[in-house]
């Protein structure tokens, strides 16, 4: 995994100037200089738009109460499309126009899907008892409780009288 960063860290600016220099060398620089900026606001414009559409159909897969697996997969690849369209290149507005095309990222939540897992419910926290979780439960024996006062504990009200112990 580490050797495929690697290589497409080392492979796309190699790419991204190859077709700068094409590119370029066809139409001029400041023609490309003004491709590279309209596909950058025309990126932020779908970004916009289909982060959005994608929030509200969240909501509603929500309140029908299921678990919004697909969408959040997808938002995750329209925002990874949004930072490709705003990096400076042809090969990443390339690639980020792809993931704004929804049969290309069903095409990816079909092969991450058997591979993650949504945590839909969380248990444990300082309220745990009284939601009437089963946390962990410690027995004490008789040796390991008193109710006589400890001096000694460290769970005292600020008054310093040991009797009137904070429990949490």
């Amino acid at each position: 995994m580490f050797s495929l960063i690697l290589m497409a860290l080392l492979l796309v600016p190699l790419l991204e100037i190859a077709a700068f220099v094409v590119i370029g060398g066809k139409i001029g620089v400041f023609a490309t200089l003004a491709m590279v900026f309209v596909t950058a606001v025309i990126g932020s414009v779908l970004l916009r738009v289909q982060g959005f559409g994608l929030l509200k159909r969240i909501q509603e897969t929500v309140d029908a109460g299921q678990v919004p697996e697909r969408e959040l997969v997808h938002g995750v690849m329209i925002l990874i499309a949004g930072i490709l369209l705003l990096t400076p290149g042809f090969v990443t507005d390339a690639l980020g126009f792809l993931l704004f095309v929804p049969a290309i990222r069903d095409l990816g939540w079909r092969l991450v899907r058997n591979r993650i897992v949504v945590a839909t419910g969380f248990s444990g926290g300082a309220n745990a008892q009284s939601r009437g979780s089963s946390g962990p439960t410690i027995d004490l024996d008789e040796d390991d409780y008193s109710n006589d006062p400890n001096p000694e504990t460290p769970w005292r009200k600020p008054d310093g009288d040991p009797d009137k112990r904070r429990i949490n």
